[in-house]
């Protein structure tokens, strides 16, 4: 039985537990999945078909994108997770180039935002897939349940072989546990962000791209301080957190 009509119960327990979940179905409809793809394509064109830290908070430059990052598909989506009051925290075009040998680390998302926010218990990423993401494409991974672990220990890995700098140390990694995100073209990923996650290189002849959007329970309190020029929207109810939105 669906919860929400979205998710059902099992999958949400399932986040619950193991921190995270897939969903199947096209989370938007035809005519605007493509003009998300449109948009992505112009911004990608635009820096020069450059990997992904080129294309981080998009939708600070183009807010067409708020569209899609406040949209009710969405938000709906997510409720049921962390609540019915959100932030919408940032955006994040992660796009690779066929035969780019670069992986993504084992990392945490939390641990490149501390200290720029209060709590990280209630934060989520929804991982939309603009590509097919498989594992011979470097489609996402994660291992399940590591976001009750608190933060992890990082070493510095090869930034020739790596899109981070650093890495969380591999005698805290079994590999064995991954759960790889494949995905179709319009299909989502949700996942928790503490929970451990990365991608390996993408192989293959074909691109990778998705889109992320990530979102916070406003009970959270972003530090104006610790976020200098960055923005934050309140995508639904109200602010629980004492927060500065850019539309409230």
């Amino acid at each position: 039985m669906a919860a929400n009509g979205m998710l059902t119960e099992e999958q949400l327990q399932g986040y619950k537990d193991e921190g995270y979940a897939i969903y199947r179905k096209p989370l938007f409809g035809p005519e605007k999945m493509q003009k998300l793809t449109d948009i992505f394509e112009e911004q990608w064109a635009a820096v020069g078909r450059k990997l992904n830290s080129e294309l981080d908070t998009p939708h600070f430059r183009d807010e067409r994108l708020l569209e899609f990052l406040l949209a009710d598909e969405v938000l709906d989506l997510i409720e049921p997770i962390i609540g019915p009051n959100i932030g919408l925290w940032s955006s994040h075009f992660i796009c690779k180039e066929p035969l780019t040998g670069k992986q993504t680390p084992w990392h945490e998302d939390s641990a490149y935002w501390k200290g720029r926010l209060s709590r990280f218990d209630k934060i989520i990423t929804v991982w939309l897939a603009i590509d097919r993401s498989n594992k011979e494409n470097g489609c996402m991974r994660v291992i399940p349940g590591t976001h009750r672990n608190g933060f992890s220990e990082y070493e510095s890995v090869d930034e020739g072989q790596n899109i981070f700098p650093t890495e969380i140390k591999r005698s805290e990694i079994d590999e064995s546990k991954a759960v790889y995100f494949e995905l179709e073209p319009g299909q989502c990923s949700l996942h928790d962000s503490r929970i451990i996650h990365g991608a390996p290189p993408n192989a293959s002849p074909n691109r990778r791209c998705g889109y992320t959007m990530r979102y916070f329970s406003t009970e959270a309190t972003v530090f104006p301080e610790a976020n200098p020029g960055f923005k934050v929207w309140l995508a639904r109810g109200r602010d629980l957190g004492g927060n500065t939105f850019v539309n409230a």
